[in-house]
């Protein structure tokens, strides 16, 4: 249930910053949005509150299992294992390491989410049916934009205090710039869905799954400002 998922992220939250972990920039962020998108289902704001529902339950396991793979030394996704080395070593500062969890979480986790969720009824879904999904999935991006300012107050300015002065500056520039690229990231993600959706079998499938792995490692890689 979310209502689990939510009492996990606050348990890790309270560790993480007990233990002064840098891991919990990004996860901070993540509840905050997901509390955000459970109350906007509860308000009606989506057409299939259900399927919105399960979306982020299923959304979550996947950043779980990955943070389970890494702790345990199991096969790791590539990204999450440089999203968390980079937190941990503290090889990253504080925006540095949001956008590492953002990409990972975005541009690896989410199309694998959408194909989990839709494809065993993609191919019976009519056109509308489709695209009463994609407009569910693209007004989280509004949702997303509603709440960076404060993730901008409560997480990153807690972490780097310079931010409060850098924020005052830039007015509701930096939000908007943070919000198109997400919500361009996110359309991206669609576009990778629809193809793992449409791969006529698992190689090509693969195919799109690795296609995927290796931009959101290079994304990483660049915020880190490796490449």
């Amino acid at each position: 249930m979310i209502e689990l998922v939510t009492t996990r992220m606050a348990q890790l939250v309270a560790d993480w910053q007990q233990a002064n972990d840098q891991r919990v920039i990004f996860l901070q962020c993540y509840q905050m949005m997901t509390e955000n998108m459970i109350a906007g289902v509860a308000n009606g704001r989506f057409q299939d509150a259900p399927w919105v529902t399960h979306l982020l339950t299923h959304f979550a396991n996947y950043y779980f299992n990955a943070l389970a793979d890494y702790e345990t030394g199991d096969s790791c996704a590539p990204v999450w294992t440089l999203t968390h080395d980079a937190a941990r070593e503290r090889r990253a500062n504080v925006l540095q390491t949001l956008f590492l969890g953002i990409n990972a979480h975005i541009n690896y986790d989410l199309a694998l989410t959408v194909y989990d969720l839709l494809h065993d009824e993609w191919a019976d879904l009519s056109s509308a049916q489709r695209q009463a999904c994609y407009v569910d999935y693209c007004l989280v991006n509004d949702i997303i934009a509603e709440t960076i300012d404060a993730v901008q107050d409560e997480v990153v300015e807690r972490y780097s205090p310079l931010m409060v002065l850098i924020d005052w500056l830039s007015g509701p520039v930096d939000e908007f710039i943070i919000t198109q690229l997400i919500t361009h990231w996110r359309e991206e993600v669609w576009r990778y869905a629809r193809q793992l959706l449409d791969a006529p079998d698992e190689a090509v499938r693969e195919g799109v799954r690795q296609a995927l792995e290796r931009t959101a490692v290079q994304r990483g890689r660049a915020i880190l400002g490796l490449q």
